[in-house]
């Protein structure tokens, strides 16, 4: 049978989105992060780790006025309107930011799996080290660390159930609050990994499938 006679079908599970986040927003947003690194009294005041699963060095959370400020806010509304209306057919008419922070992670640290509050939760990155996702030449296979993986259910025939993001700055991932995931830690650099991350709320009609239509 001839490539043109098949298509690959994905009916089942979720989807997750990938797309890039504007230079200049990038750039805001690492400014912004190392102003708050430099007022340490900043810092503990939007300390947010005590509220997350990462062991890491830092997370601290991102302030609403601010998320307005640089467009953040703006930029996370129209991902996930786009999303929601090119993946489900449906428009929003409510998205509420309940959340986003900020996360730095170094040498030997890692994000366990968990999952998040909300309705839509994503992740995009800010700083990443040179050799995140470089292949190990003496075992000849793709190093993970540093890398996303989400997890959805169990691995069965002609399933995947492991998706795992090579991290690089710019990139900018959406997925459903409820999927599982987990970031590795590496070791072979002394760099900073930092990422952005969110979550938020949609109509609830949309989100409960079980609701009526």
């Amino acid at each position: 049978m001839s490539k043109e006679n098949y298509f690959i079908i994905r009916p089942f599970g979720p989807s997750i989105v990938k797309l890039r986040m504007p230079e200049n927003l990038v750039n805001k947003l690492n400014t912004h992060v190392g102003k708050i690194i430099s007022d340490k009294k900043k810092s503990l005041e939007l300390d947010h780790g005590a509220q997350l699963a990462g062991m890491v060095t830092q997370e601290f959370i991102l302030e609403k006025n601010l998320m307005e400020e640089i467009g953040w806010g703006k930029f996370l509304t129209q991902a996930c309107e786009k999303w929601i209306e090119f993946a489900y057919k449906k428009k929003i008419s409510k998205f509420q930011i309940l959340s986003s922070w900020i996360v730095r992670q170094f040498k030997d640290e890692y994000n366990p799996t968990h999952f998040h509050s909300g309705h839509i939760s994503g992740v995009g990155y800010l700083k990443v080290p040179k050799n995140l996702g470089s292949t190990k030449k003496d075992k000849g296979k793709t190093n993970i660390n540093g890398c996303l993986q989400l997890i959805h259910g169990s691995k069965m025939f002609m399933s995947e159930s492991i998706y795992t993001a090579k991290p690089e700055v710019g990139d900018f991932y959406l997925f459903p609050n409820y999927l599982m995931h987990t970031v590795f830690p590496f070791t072979d650099t002394d760099e900073e990994r930092r990422s952005i991350s969110f979550n938020a709320k949609v109509d609830d009609h949309i989100y409960n499938v079980y609701g009526r239509k």
